[in-house]
């Protein structure tokens, strides 16, 4: 599939620039509604815990689609499946606020979510191979860092389009504006991105082939089959890694679906608009995630997610203060830390499952957004019962409990 001047040859700056895209496109629309959670509970009166369904819905929806995904990536190339799933998710992505009912709206949320799946469960194992085929392989952790700073930086974009719009037109619009955005953003990936060096068929087993006729080695498992495979992603290490996306990322999600809501409420009564901008913190994500591919080449991989993790922990607990410029460096302090965990953890991932690098993707991000999806909406239970120092403690301890797997696992 030839997908404009990026096409003809490899080069690194465009297959970066091209996934920078392809994040931006897939995680603006994914967590949209997040900044205006608040205005949707009010208008739809609905609890703080249900309307984050507007969220977990979706990204509950990614966390299904991932596997199949990456099963359509096999047959019809990366390239063109993560194409599709961004032209489908943006096209529902139009739709989906302006649905008459909230049923419809959660309904929509979690196909929209289905559709961006795509991109997560391909864009991994496609940078890894197309480093690695051009014979770059040194240069996997740095790219899989401006990825991650590419989604970082499409959560930060959805949020505050949507933030921004909602205070002049409603949280309808600000939602459908941010689709309209994501339309760039897929232009980008389209324009630049390499082309697939790898065209498989079947199972991506025994027959598959590269574009030279050639089997890749890369995407059989040892004994050639589908029994190997699956003993290589139920392994200690790759499952000690999925656990940090369920657990990370659960608690990452928790702590940005009800912090609106704590500061919308008193002392701190801040507007939607203004709420908007505290995800401005995504920055610092995009800036941890892009620098951690330099400190794993210094340091290894295992001691910087143990450090990213125990940077998170201080974030989350600084929020704790009653005091807004404390709240708000706890939540720079936070990102900062989850980005640069989840930097390693998924870059690692398909280097650590060279016999099963697409599938091993698919199931870190199945983990992902499972952990999205399942400890974003208890947040909300811990909320309702103990206030904000309820989903920080649930918080604290999805990051000990990370922490701890990762010591005791991992190895280099």
């Amino acid at each position: 599939m030839s997908t404009g001047p990026g096409a003809e040859r490899f080069d690194e700056r465009r297959l970066l620039v091209a996934l920078f895209g392809a994040g931006t496109a897939a995680f603006a629309q994914l967590y949209a509604p997040q900044s205006v959670l608040p205005d949707a509970a009010r208008e739809l009166a609905t609890s703080a815990s249900a309307t984050a369904l507007l969220v977990s819905a979706a990204t509950l929806g990614l966390a299904v689609g991932v596997l199949p995904w990456a099963w359509v990536a096999d047959r019809v190339g990366r390239v063109r499946a993560m194409t599709f799933a961004m032209l489908g998710a943006t096209a529902v992505g139009l739709a989906v606020p302006f649905a008459p009912t909230f049923g419809l709206m959660v309904a929509g949320r979690a196909v929209e979510g289905l559709l961006v799946a795509g991109v997560p469960a391909v864009a991994m194992a496609y940078l890894t191979e197309t480093l690695i085929d051009a014979g770059a392989a040194s240069a996997v952790p740095r790219a899989a860092g401006t990825y991650v700073a590419g989604t970082s930086m499409g959560g930060l974009l959805g949020r505050l389009v949507a933030g921004g719009v909602a205070e002049l037109f409603g949280w309808r619009a600000g939602v459908g504006a941010v689709a309209v955005a994501c339309l760039v953003a897929t232009g980008v990936f389209v324009w630049l991105a390499p082309r697939d060096r790898r065209v498989t068929r079947g199972d991506g087993g025994p027959g598959a082939l590269s574009t030279d006729g050639q089997a890749p080695p890369g995407d059989q498992a040892p004994d050639g089959g589908r029994a190997g495979r699956l003993r290589v992603l139920l392994s200690p290490r790759l499952l000690a890694l999925d656990a940090q996306g369920l657990l990370l990322m659960g608690g990452f999600v928790a702590v940005y679906n009800y912090l609106g809501f704590r500061l919308a409420d008193e002392p701190f009564g801040l507007s939607s608009g203004v709420v908007s901008l505290v995800f401005l913190a995504y920055l610092a994500g995009t800036w941890s995630s892009a620098r951690t591919g330099r400190l794993v080449m210094r340091h290894g991989r295992r001691r910087v997610l143990i450090a990213s993790t125990g940077v998170m922990a201080v974030g989350v607990a600084a929020t704790l203060s009653g005091r807004l410029p404390i709240v708000l460096a706890g939540l720079v302090v936070l990102t900062a830390g989850f980005f640069g965990a989840h930097a390693v953890a998924s870059g690692w991932t398909p280097v650590a499952a060279p016999q099963a690098r697409t599938q091993a993707a698919a199931v870190y991000n199945l983990a992902y957004y499972a952990g999205s999806s399942v400890f974003g909406w208890l947040g909300g239970v811990g909320f309702a019962l103990a206030g904000w120092p309820g989903t920080v403690g649930m918080v604290l301890v999805l990051v000990a409990v990370a922490a701890s797997l990762a010591a005791a696992v991992l190895r280099d």
